[in-house]
């Protein structure tokens, strides 16, 4: 696989070709991650129908989250060693099998409980679908590993943009309905990729579940995982609590609300992400919108009874979100002499079930506490990721740009983390 440092440019310029110049094999994988991440959208207009239909509280209904990125997390370990003895193509399709049946049994379930377990089972196939998908885009697309996360990140926003619309549509006609609706869309997806992606056989090394965690024995793959556990606190907390801060929106209101985010998302993280970068540089640009998607989850605590601040809060965290969303991913993939596959395994495992508590813990501030509560802790989770960017910023920079080798053992990798921090 080609490192980072050589055609690969991790600073997002292009080295071959242009962005919309990609083999089929790109497009048909992008196709289907803007299908999976519909996924997403698609049950946040629903949540408070869930809770009204199966009586269960905000905090229960947050479990949807939680046991869907503890088990993505946790899968996350195994999706390198999965993917490189049946090869990407069959985990691609592996991942989105399990989502259509989880998804299915999801929609025809009578408990809050049976709804939490088979999200869980989803977790599990996105997990798989996820983690290949980012890594087959980056090792098959032509230009700079820059621009194959820009694409990725394109698809993101676009499935995460148009899922509430079609959750409200569906949503308005039973809460079943969106997860039937993932179902057939996955169905859809599994049917371009089965046709328009090449045969992907195992190439290179065969991974290990201890690979993950012997790359996190590099300082700044380790920063950058904790820096995402607080910044996913708040991002997941602002998905699960934003409904709930809504009383008097109905199911198409709240469709609209996170219509208008998932627009930005994928407007900054396409467009405005990059000039960033490139004018400012990867971490200063990391470290102020951090600092300002903490400032928007404070000022809708202060502001969690007005329902119009509330809204314009959701909709500009997009924007946020977007733009860290690009630059950590892509700050990852350099941040560690691994194959990227392995990088993005144990990043994703540290930041998905370390910030699975979050919208649990959120929503039960909320009923314990008050409305302004879960966007309390959302902000202060946030506001944690930047100081530990800000402290780590020297060892996350030096790997960045090609500086010290990595260190021998994991004591070395820990007493210069510590050493950063303090």
């Amino acid at each position: 696989m080609t490192s980072p440092s050589t055609t690969h440019g991790s600073d997002g310029s292009a080295s071959a070709g242009s962005f919309l110049n990609q083999p089929r094999a790109v497009w048909a994988v992008a196709f289907a991650c803007v299908i999976a991440f519909m996924g997403i959208g698609l049950v946040d207009p629903i949540l408070k129908e869930i809770a009204a239909k199966l009586q269960a509280t905000p905090s229960q209904v947050s479990l949807l989250f939680t046991s869907y990125m503890a088990i993505m997390g946790i899968a996350m370990l195994v999706t390198g060693v999965v993917s490189s003895r049946i090869g990407p193509k069959r985990t691609l399709l592996t991942g989105l099998v399990l989502i259509i049946v989880f998804a299915g049994l999801a929609g025809s379930s009578g408990s809050v409980g049976a709804v939490i377990g088979f999200r869980a089972g989803w977790g599990l196939g996105n997990a798989l679908f996820v983690a290949t998908a980012l890594s087959t885009i980056v090792s098959a697309s032509k230009g700079s590993v820059g621009q194959a996360i820009i694409l990725f990140e394109a698809a993101l926003g676009l499935g995460i943009a148009s899922g509430p619309l079609i959750g409200g549509l569906l949503g308005e006609q039973s809460w079943r309905g969106p997860f039937f609706g993932v179902s057939v869309l996955m169905t859809i997806a599994l049917i371009a990729t089965t046709f328009f992606l090449p045969a992907t056989p195992p190439t290179g090394r065969r991974t290990s579940l201890a690979d993950p965690f012997r790359a996190l024995r590099y300082p700044a793959l380790l920063l950058l995982a904790l820096v995402a556990v607080f910044y996913n606190l708040g991002f997941f907390t602002l998905l699960a609590a934003g409904p709930f801060a809504l009383p008097t929106f109905g199911i198409m209101q709240i469709g609209w609300t996170f219509f208008g985010w998932g627009v930005l998302l994928a407007v900054t993280s396409v467009w405005v992400a990059p000039v960033l970068q490139r004018w400012f540089g990867t971490l200063p640009t990391l470290t102020t919108v951090l600092a300002l998607f903490a400032v928007d989850l404070g000022v809708m605590a202060v502001f969690a009874e007005h329902e119009p601040v509330v809204t314009v809060g959701i909709i500009v965290a997009g924007a946020f979100i977007g733009i860290n969303n690009t630059l950590v991913t892509e700050a990852v993939m350099g941040a560690a002499p691994v194959e990227r596959p392995v990088a993005s395994a144990a990043y994703s495992f540290v930041r998905f079930t370390g910030g699975a508590i979050g919208p649990f813990v959120a929503l039960k501030l909320g009923e314990r506490i008050d409305v302004h509560a879960p966007f309390w802790f959302g902000a202060i989770a946030v506001a944690v990721g930047v100081v530990v960017v800000a402290a780590g910023s020297r060892t996350i920079r030096t790997a960045l740009h090609g500086g010290a080798p990595a260190p021998h053992s994991r004591d070395e990798a820990e007493a210069e983390l510590v050493g950063d921090i303090g």
